[in-house]
């Protein structure tokens, strides 16, 4: 059985063929999209839930690799009491709660893919991001096999033009290295990649009657990709696209970068940034950028530290204005920042709908609160709302051509303010939508069903 795998930054989800269409199967809660999030007790506890979990073929080896890893593990359970069959890591919803309940007993972590093409990664590194995507494909291949009553063999997955990363070339060898890894750890037989961009162009595709020349603006949680494409009913059912497809843009700026840019521009202020030392200077930047950066993995290790605690504490002393430090300081001690991120993200949501939000932050301080409108978002989100103008000006500058209509998905692509984005830089184009959330996906099942049918 083939299937058509979204492995999102923000949600993922998986597709089959039924009666010639796309289905989205339910991987939890009877939900079709789960949160790319993973929570657990210790990092042990993900190699003890894979050396479990994987199937035979797969297995032994991985138990060979990961001796010390599982030791650990059945140290830890002796340490603390726990039986041998209790939970100790949660995926997407689940996750979520359980990091927002305990935030300071385990490791939380949200949207790995993210950093799948990170340089400079050793190898203790690689290996924890090969087990944490290992881990969520299985979840996700597992679940959608208790539905089908059907092993899944053969997959389509997406993968963003580029991953994030200095040199584009070697970050997307290495995240699909350790995708293709994971893939097959997982019992898939055969693996293919497409760009998520063509994924939801192929999706948008089948609904048009004319030939057109389409941008598809796919606004991802980790990146956006850009594609101009030959489209309609002459192309849709050819196997073979290279010709048709004029350009590829892409970079690591997504829906994620808009929720820390908000988080840093309009949430930090109340924790300090911005706000004077005793010696009449600005407190410096670099410890609320560091609080936001969750996508990042060294500005994560350093806000989690004992020296950065430390050095807020410093920053306290010379602080006009102490109580904000406090609250900076209790982010860090609680581990609450990815909590922040979340509330900046909700907020965004929310402003797709509503001119104003008043989003409440009492897990921080009782009763703290603030309102943000439609224009303190789109200033907070500049600099990535331009790096997205610059991906389709390059799209549009490689097709040396301008298309004939926009289609725009990805989760922030409802939002007012990111399409107004969009429409300043091709003004007169038509703006198309089709499903924020489900058409990569959908896409990915259709090309998986033209290729193994």
């Amino acid at each position: 059985m083939y299937a058509g795998l979204d492995y999102g930054t923000s949600s993922s989800a998986i597709g089959i063929i039924e009666e010639e269409l796309p289905k989205l199967l339910p991987i939890q809660a009877h939900e079709p999209f789960l949160p790319s999030t993973l929570y657990t007790l210790d990092r042990s506890f993900v190699c003890e839930y894979l050396a479990k979990s994987l199937p035979e073929h797969s297995r032994d080896h991985y138990i060979g690799q990961r001796k010390q890893q599982l030791l650990k593990a059945s140290a830890f359970r002796r340490s603390f009491d726990m039986e041998s069959d209790e939970v100790a890591q949660f995926f997407g919803q689940r996750a979520i709660e359980e990091y927002i309940e305990y935030p300071e007993e385990g490791l939380f972590i949200k949207s790995p893919k993210s950093f799948l093409g990170s340089t400079g990664l050793n190898q203790s590194q690689l290996s924890f991001f090969e087990d944490l995507v290992t881990a969520m494909l299985l979840y996700i291949k597992q679940n959608a096999e208790v539905h089908t009553q059907q092993k899944i063999t053969r997959v389509v997955i997406g993968r963003p033009v580029n991953f994030q990363g200095v040199s584009s070339s070697e970050s997307n060898r290495q995240a699909i290295d350790i995708m293709t890894l994971a893939a097959k750890r997982c019992g898939y037989q055969e693996i293919e990649f497409l760009y998520e961009p063509l994924a939801a162009g192929v999706d948008f595709e089948t609904g048009l009657n004319q030939d057109m020349l389409v941008l598809v603006v796919d606004i991802g949680g980790g990146t956006t990709d850009c594609s101009m494409v030959k489209m309609g009913p002459s192309y849709v059912k050819k196997d073979v696209r290279e010709e048709d497809f004029l350009a590829h843009t892409g970079s690591r700026t997504g829906g994620n970068d808009l929720d820390i840019a908000t988080a840093y521009h309009q949430f930090m202020p109340l924790f300090g940034l911005g706000s004077m030392q005793t010696k009449g200077i600005e407190m410096p930047a670099a410890p609320f950028w560091s609080a936001v950066s969750i996508n990042n993995v060294g500005e994560q290790a350093k806000f989690a530290s004992d020296s950065f605690a430390r050095e807020l504490k410093a920053l306290r002393r010379d602080a006009q204005r102490v109580e904000l430090l406090d609250r900076l300081i209790h982010l860090q001690a609680n581990k609450l920042n990815h909590r922040l991120v979340r509330s900046a993200e909700l907020t965004k949501i929310a402003l797709s709908d509503k001119p104003k939000v008043r989003t409440e932050l009492e897990y921080v301080e009782s009763d703290l609160e603030l309102n943000i409108s439609e224009d303190d978002f789109k200033r907070a989100i500049n600099r990535p709302a331009q790096q997205i103008q610059s991906l389709i000006s390059e799209a549009v500058k490689q097709a040396q051509t301008k298309p004939d209509v926009i289609y725009i998905t990805g989760g922030s692509a409802k939002s007012p303010t990111v399409r107004k984005v969009v429409n300043q830089v091709l003004p007169g184009v038509d703006i198309l939508d089709g499903d924020y959330y489900g058409s990569v996906a959908a896409g990915l099942t259709k090309w998986a069903h033209r290729i193994w049918r």
